[in-house]
């Protein structure tokens, strides 16, 4: 994540010196607490339930519940209240509204102050503070597999998946990344045993040590070599059963065995290395552990489980039985986690992994982000490392189960034959959509060709990750790139164009910079923006709890939004405007553009400068 110039790791941010800003809602909030406290000393903590509102800047709802707690009359208890709440610094004036609820309206001092704070927070973070209770999580996401081509069902892993990381950094965790690529088992017995027979493919494979390839080159040889033994091995039952045991051969770690199907992995990642490049994402190999990466622990898991009861051997094969799993036939569904000829399956993988992740890489949390098909297995897989002490209380792992990519029609996206969609084809496709979007605007801000491309692959990316973001993880969404690219609606380029307009207004500034005045009055669509920003912090610590990045992309669209209507009715940089109030409106619009670069950068999504 080294390119996000205002994006630092966890270790990083401890090098500065960082306070974090009181959000205006923590302060409005504590306030409050304490006139509760003092009007109902017998309450114990009084929540003031307070949320943002259209009447006022907040508006606290909890008064209603501790009246008729406490059996007194809620206006009147509000009225008390009222009497005993500080104001003046933060709090400008509280009126009593409707059967008890309380509309606060802030003082336009502490909303200019407090963003004056957040602009000049020296560790750069916008006032965010680290979660308290900082734990590690290990994050399984983004899981190609070896010697096949990545399709639009591996986009919502990786993008998913990669947010989260930046979020759970951002907030402070320690993240260890894992991508559990398939790279064992069948297909590499005729895999391997295909090259054997047929020595001569090897030299019509690129990827030697002395030639470089492309990804699209070295999936193009996969491929074809993929294709000839598939035919070989459908067609010939002597091929077969030499394939299947080539398979036991590469368990066991036959050294020619070994390294052809070394080949096959290493030129595997030379592609999927090249498309995550494309998805302007960061993967390294040491986070990009197979299979095969637990392939020594898979006899002892095994034993593990057995000697403790948590499975039993059925027909031949080791399993773990769950009262409240049943096939059609109401008969349980058990585990397999290992077949009755010996062959370990992938919940062998899955539990000898849990059992890595907790007691090698100390983790707290394990969160796999796997589509919602595989829900079932995880469950099994989790329960069972419960029932075995490998989960518990202290350790969680959790699904962050995801839908799948719809059509324009609403069905899964396929190609007009019927295919899965590369996921290749789809990024390039939304990249050559963005820069004609692009393009069409470039003459206005005078981009040069070089920056036109450039910008292209950074609204085209963006917009693709955006749309999947902006969804809920766990619901189906429609890939459709017309409104993708958009300009208008909840769009990131809507968000992009927003950004590059304040660093257009930054560079007319002249001489003018952005200094806050906390002395000012401030316009409505101002107090908006602010108290909107204000919120950042929060919501990220909202965020990253949940693991739900469409929070942040709403917030981001909201926080666009304001800023709309604020260009509508503040000048910036008006000549009839003091020069206070341009430097004020620079500030404003300042940390608005830095909080915009924040939180896209986030969700892996670039900001241009020009646009």
């Amino acid at each position: 994540m080294g390119y996000w110039s205002s994006i630092r790791t966890h270790e990083e941010n401890g090098t500065h010196s960082m306070a974090s800003v009181t959000s205006l809602t923590a302060s409005v909030h504590q306030r409050l607490a304490d006139a509760l406290t003092a009007a109902l000393p017998d309450a114990g903590s009084a929540d003031p339930l307070l949320r943002r509102s259209d009447r006022a800047d907040f508006q606290a709802n909890g008064i209603l519940a501790l009246a008729k707690k406490a059996g007194a009359n809620p206006r009147a208890l509000a009225a008390e209240v009222v009497e005993r709440i500080v104001k003046g610094d933060v709090i400008e004036d509280v009126e009593v509204s409707g059967p008890g609820f309380l509309n606060i309206t802030i003082t336009d001092r502490a909303i200019t102050e407090n963003l004056a704070a957040r602009a000049t927070d020296p560790a750069d973070r916008l006032g965010v503070a680290h979660t308290d209770h900082p734990g590690t999580t290990v994050i399984d996401y983004a899981q190609p597999n070896v010697a096949k081509e990545m399709h639009v069902g591996h986009l919502r892993s990786a993008v998913i998946g990669d947010a989260v990381v930046r979020i759970l950094e951002f907030v402070g965790e320690t993240v260890v990344r894992r991508h559990h690529i398939g790279d064992w088992g069948t297909q590499f017995g005729m895999l391997i045993q295909y090259l054997l027979e047929h020595p001569h493919e090897l030299d019509h494979r690129s990827g030697s040590e002395d030639t470089a390839v492309s990804g699209e080159e070295a999936m193009s040889n996969l491929n074809r070599i993929y294709k000839a033994a598939r035919v070989l091995f459908d067609s010939d039952e002597e091929f077969k059963t030499r394939a299947r045991r080539r398979v036991v051969d590469l368990q066991a770690g036959e050294p020619q065995t070994l390294d052809l199907w070394q080949r096959f992995v290493d030129e595997s990642k030379i592609y999927f290395y090249s498309v995550f490049d494309k998805l302007d994402m960061e993967i390294s190999d040491p986070d990009v552990v197979g299979e095969s990466g637990y392939n020594d622990m898979l006899e002892e898991t095994c034993r593990l489980l057995e000697e403790s009861g948590v499975a039993v051997r059925s027909e031949g094969a080791l399993c773990v039985f769950f009262d409240d799993v049943k096939g059609p036939d109401g008969n349980p569904v058990p585990l397999i986690v290992r077949k009755s000829d010996g062959g370990y399956g992938y919940a062998a993988t899955d539990l000898s992994a849990i059992r890595d992740r907790v007691f090698g890489l100390k983790a707290d949390t394990l969160l796999y982000v796997v589509d919602a098909r595989q829900s079932l297995h995880f469950k099994m897989v989790f329960e069972t490392a419960r029932r075995a002490g490998w989960l518990n209380e202290d350790t969680k792992a959790q699904q962050l189960a995801f839908g799948t990519v719809l059509g324009k029609d609403g069905k899964p996206f396929k190609t007009r034959e019927g295919e899965t969609v590369r996921l290749v084809d789809l990024l390039d496709e939304a990249i050559d959509r963005a820069t004609a979007v692009v393009r069409e605007k470039a003459g206005k801000v005078g981009l040069t060709e070089d920056e036109i491309l450039e910008n292209g692959r950074h609204v085209g990316i963006g917009a693709v990750k955006y749309a999947d973001l902006s969804t809920s993880a766990v619901r189906d969404y429609k890939f459709d790139l017309d409104q993708m690219v958009s300009l208008n609606g909840d769009t990131s380029v809507y968000l992009q164009y927003a950004y590059a307009r304040i660093q257009s207004i930054l560079r007319k500034a002249g001489d003018a910079r952005p200094v806050a005045h906390p002395e000012l009055a401030l316009a409505p669509a101002e107090r908006a923006l602010g108290l909107h920003l204000d919120q950042f912090g929060e919501l990220l610590m909202d965020v990253a709890a949940g693991y739900e990045p469409h929070k942040l992309t709403a917030y981001l669209y909201q926080l666009a939004s304001h800023l709309t209507t604020f260009y509508d009715q503040c000048h910036v940089l008006s000549d009839a405007n003091p020069p206070e109030v341009v430097e004020n409106r620079l500030a404003l619009v300042d940390l608005t553009a830095r909080t915009l670069h924040q939180g896209m950068a986030l969700l892996g999504i670039r900001t241009p400068d020009r646009l």
